[in-house]
């Protein structure tokens, strides 16, 4: 089956699949978590095979570090797919409910958005979470991952789908991509698919939002910001900064910028130094910071980079304002942190930044579906529009909207024999 005979089913199946009740897509969750760590061997078999090929062709580090699915990953994914399994059923609920006259009810409920394309990195949990967030808010996908994980990502698309069949799922609702021209192809198949979810580099999602008439929901970078104010408790402003920047360097939300206020950076900066050192992570910094500590100089083009490797840029600031005018001219509206005393200033702070998840004295590598409770996250959204932020089961929701009468006609109002009342209702939708 080629990539248009591939979508153009899944159009069908979604249908069907939109229709099963949450106790199928839940039994089908289950048995996808029972397979994975039935059939860990062959997992890890399938991505030591995908390691050793890309290690060979020198991939980065990092990157080979998101690659990596060891018996810990796959245990990750398992938790959280049984975490998704008791999350509230996402179909069909009623976000509104209107009388508009007596007996003529009107009702707002989600449904699943449709035919999804996501196009991600080389992590095979993403294949996972991704996958199974589909399934939960019932929503047909395609999937593409990168190259460097084609053997561990068929493996998983077996088990996946294989599950889904033994739970009575609908054939077809998910189907893997391998090739660079099935994702060309993709682009164009606006008749079919309904939405488009690319994770990866700046310049890819520049190019899948260039070349598609089907709307996009990603982001670009993940540029993410850590301002450590004059009020600032000092060990925990590094505690933070080391977490943001080293605790997983190859994933959007680590922190790329770190701003200090001038007060307490002859303080505070020698601190970070100390302990950037030891997690071997090269900074560069503004001429202010260069006088405190020993750094390579930042340039212009370091503030608007993603890193995504051991690597930080540092500005002293004057104070919470440029703190905030500059995350607002490099920032990627992705997750910016403020570590602060100070109630007000972190008010302020969280108030004016304008990025999809601002931060309280708290790391920006908990901007993750998963660690807000979403089950897992598809990717994070810098869009303002549909969804923002991790995007979980509600950003991959529509709705409809029900109306249900008892023979009323338009022609009534207008000429106002009937008027409508408007009245809000506190029920579900009955059908």
């Amino acid at each position: 089956m080629n990539i248009r005979e591939a979508a153009q089913a899944a159009q069908k199946t979604a249908i069907l699949l939109a229709a099963c009740g949450k106790d199928v897509k839940n039994q089908a969750l289950e048995r996808i978590a029972r397979a994975l760590g039935e059939r860990k061997d062959e997992i890890i078999r399938a991505n030591r095979e995908d390691l050793a090929r890309s290690e060979r062709e020198n991939l980065a580090a990092p990157l080979l570090k998101r690659l990596k699915f060891d018996e810990s990953k796959i245990q990750g994914v398992i938790d959280g797919i049984r975490s998704l399994i008791t999350l509230e059923e996402p179909v069909g609920k009623t976000l509104l409910a209107t009388e508009l006259d007596e007996g003529l009810e009107l009702y707002r409920v989600t449904v699943p958005i449709g035919v999804i394309g996501v196009i991600f990195e080389s992590r095979p949990d993403a294949l996972v979470q991704i996958s199974t967030l589909c399934l939960k808010s019932g929503n047909c996908v395609l999937l593409k991952g990168g190259s460097e994980a084609r053997a561990t990502n068929r493996v998983l698309y077996e088990i996946i789908a294989q599950a889904g069949r033994e739970a009575g799922l609908p054939e077809g609702w998910i189907h893997l991509l391998e090739t660079r021209e099935d994702v060309n192809e993709l682009l164009q198949l606006d008749e079919f698919v309904d939405l488009l979810i690319p994770r990866g580099s700046n310049e890819f999602v520049r190019y899948i939002m260039d070349h598609s008439r089907i709307p996009v929901m990603g982001h670009a970078d993940g540029i993410c910001h850590c301002y450590v104010d004059a009020d600032a408790d000092l060990k925990m402003a590094v505690e933070i900064v080391v977490d943001a920047k080293t605790q997983y360097v190859a994933v959007c939300n680590a922190l790329e910028t770190l701003l200090v206020h001038e007060r307490i950076a002859p303080a505070f900066l020698p601190l970070l130094k100390d302990a950037m050192d030891q997690k071997d992570v090269l900074l560069v910094g503004c001429p202010r910071t260069q006088a405190i500590i020993p750094v390579t100089a930042a340039t212009e083009a370091d503030w608007r980079t993603e890193y995504l490797d051991y690597k930080l840029s540092v500005k002293v600031v004057q104070d919470l304002d440029e703190a905030i005018d500059h995350i607002n001219t490099y920032g990627s509206g992705h997750t910016d942190s403020i570590v602060t005393q100070d109630r007000e200033k972190a008010a302020k702070f969280m108030a004016l930044v304008d990025s999809g998840n601002v931060f309280w004295n708290c790391s920006t590598r908990f901007s993750d579906g998963f660690r807000y409770g979403f089950g897992a996250e598809v990717g994070i959204s810098t869009s303002k529009l549909h969804a923002r932020g991790p995007v979980g089961l509600e950003g991959l929701l529509s709705y409809k909207y029900k109306l249900i009468g008892n023979g009323q006609v338009v022609a009534d109002y207008a000429s106002v024999k009937r008027k409508f009342s408007h009245r809000k209702l506190n029920k579900e939708c009955p059908l």
